[in-house]
């Protein structure tokens, strides 16, 4: 089966969406994802949008603070770029009718957080479900919108590049290689459609499933990077692998975050005997930057042998509580816990990924017609180490400008016509008749990685890490050309790819800096730390 469309975003998430939107004006839009519509990381996140809507904030004060937390390796330029075109995004949500929450003596004025690192009030929120409220507000539109159709339940295989039409002998040569859209994996009718498209734009999220602990939901197994890394793009900064400080500590509670923002209304960490310790290690105490706080978490942790340290909002008033946070307070009950009453047992998660497919100041990748939007890129905003709620606002810029460069490109080449490509050709494989060689892998991957490649990081346990990885690849790529493929195979062999980069960038570093901390380089390296970590097939 094969459809063809102007415009293939893989990915349903703020950035995929928003791109959407803008290019559907100019063409037809197909969007996959691989699971529900609204089954993305925008949907889960919490905090917020951050963007200077205070008068008494500025864009340099957001700049510095970007800045300062990105520890030297964040793209001025770039950041510049997002703050100021930041605020008419976000109003350009609203005209779409996300609803942010207002003050509650003045509907007028918009309620603005503070989170870690942040200088002033500038987290723009819909109570604690900002994502989701964003996911909302951009599917209604998409769903009204006659050019965008949404393919669930579609997952992405790999590119369909000129390097691969050479090799089938479809056409003999390439002056820079190209990207025509992908081959995906229709889940429920398990066949392989090939999607063929003049503008290919990865929006697919992050790879937080690559660790044992996340806060990501299932569908983060570094789809979009490794797909990305096989067809030729370049990838960049993987090292910096942000761990969310904290995550519900409860063995029933799966990927339960508590956002940045019960720390920026007052909330305290506190060790088991209700002592707090973030003064020990920062001047800013609870508000330091994520890996900071994520650090002395773990460093308390391995002192005291304790499986947790505890977050205290309860000497807040009741109802501000209930009302700030009304997701928090309803899904801790579940677990018999009042944040109103005692404080949370935490503990910290790996969250985002600060580095990802490199991309210029519009999206582009180093292939032609392939665009990286979201998480999944590394755009030089965040440096070594993200800001509190700039993820969204990144998203929302990249989104704007992909589209812009896109539609500009389809418009100069008069609308080039798309190629005939060759259909997918599963050859001799076979069904999978064990999964659990799938299942054993995909544990093996996350334990290692959170052991060996965790919030602290060694020489030693980096190669270790190493090791198992190649060894554990080469049974996934055994599998993969000897069995059909399915969503559980394709995962684990993006994941493992991710996990592999990780651990290249990460081994390409020596210094700590940011998210990256090596216990053999205590220090920053500052004939080595301006630069970034690119690694390309």
């Amino acid at each position: 089966m094969e459809i063809r469309t102007d415009y293939l975003v893989i990915g349903s998430g703020i950035a995929g969406l928003s791109f959407a939107l803008r290019a559907a004006k100019s063409g037809e839009v197909a969007i996959i994802t691989k699971k529900e519509r609204m089954e993305t990381s925008t949907n889960y996140a919490q905090g917020g949008i951050a963007s200077v809507f205070d008068p008494e904030d500025s864009f340099e004060l957001h700049v510095q603070d970007t800045l300062k937390s990105g520890d030297g390796l964040c793209n001025e330029q770039i950041v510049r770029m997002v703050i100021e075109e930041g605020p008419d995004r976000i109003r350009e949500l609203m005209d779409i009718g996300v609803n942010f929450s207002r003050q509650a003596d003045n509907e007028n004025e918009l309620d603005l957080g503070r989170e870690g690192g942040h200088s002033k009030r500038r987290i723009l929120h819909t109570k604690d479900r900002t994502g989701s409220e964003v996911e909302r507000a951009l599917l209604e539109a998409v769903e009204a919108n006659s050019n965008i159709r949404i393919y669930e339940d579609h997952m992405a295989i790999d590119l369909i590049t000129q390097s691969k039409m050479i090799k089938r002998g479809i056409i003999t040569s390439v002056s820079r290689e190209s990207c025509w859209g992908a081959y995906v994996l229709d889940v429920k009718e398990d066949q392989v459609v090939t999607f063929l498209s003049k503008v290919t734009i990865f929006a697919s999220g992050g790879a937080g499933k690559i660790y044992l602990y996340t806060s990501n939901p299932d569908i983060a197994s570094g789809d979009g990077i490794a797909m990305g890394y096989r067809a030729g793009v370049k990838v960049s900064d993987m090292e910096f692998v942000q761990f969310h400080p904290t995550c519900l500590f409860h063995p029933e509670a799966k990927n339960f975050l508590i956002s940045e923002a019960v720390r920026g209304e007052g909330a305290l960490l506190l060790d088991k005997k209700g002592n707090r310790f973030m003064e020990k290690y920062h001047p800013l105490k609870e508000l330091a930057f994520r890996d900071v706080v994520a650090r002395s978490i773990d460093l308390e942790l391995k002192k005291s042998g304790d499986e947790c340290v505890y977050l205290d909002i309860s000497h807040k008033d009741k109802e501000f509580i209930k009302d700030r946070f009304p997701h928090i307070y309803e899904n801790c009950l579940k677990y018999q816990i009042d944040i109103t009453n005692e404080p949370i047992p935490v503990v910290p998660a790996a969250h985002y990924m600060c580095g990802g497919l490199l991309t210029d100041a519009n999206g582009m990748t180093n292939i032609n017609n392939l665009y990286a939007i979201g998480e999944v890129a590394c755009t030089g905003l965040h440096g070594a180490n993200r800001l509190a709620s700039n993820s969204l606002l990144e998203a929302l810029v990249f989104a704007k400008r992909a589209a812009e460069r896109s539609v500009k490109d389809l418009v100069e080449n008069h609308n080039f016509p798309l190629p005939e490509a060759p259909m997918w050709d599963s050859g001799s494989a076979r069904d999978i008749e064990e999964l659990v060689v799938i299942t054993h892998n995909w544990d093996e991957i996350r334990r290692l990685m959170w052991n060996y490649v965790g919030i602290v990081r060694t020489n030693k346990r980096l190669k270790r890490a190493k090791v198992r990885i190649e060894n554990i690849q080469a049974e996934i790529k055994e599998y993969y050309w000897d069995f059909t493929v399915s969503r559980d195979l394709l995962e684990l062999r993006n994941l493992a790819m991710a996990a592999e980069l990780i651990v290249a960038c990460a081994s390409m570093r020596k210094e700590s800096r940011g998210l990256h901390y090596n216990l053999d380089y205590l220090e920053h390296d500052e004939s080595f730390g301006t630069m970034d970590t690119v690694v390309r097939l």
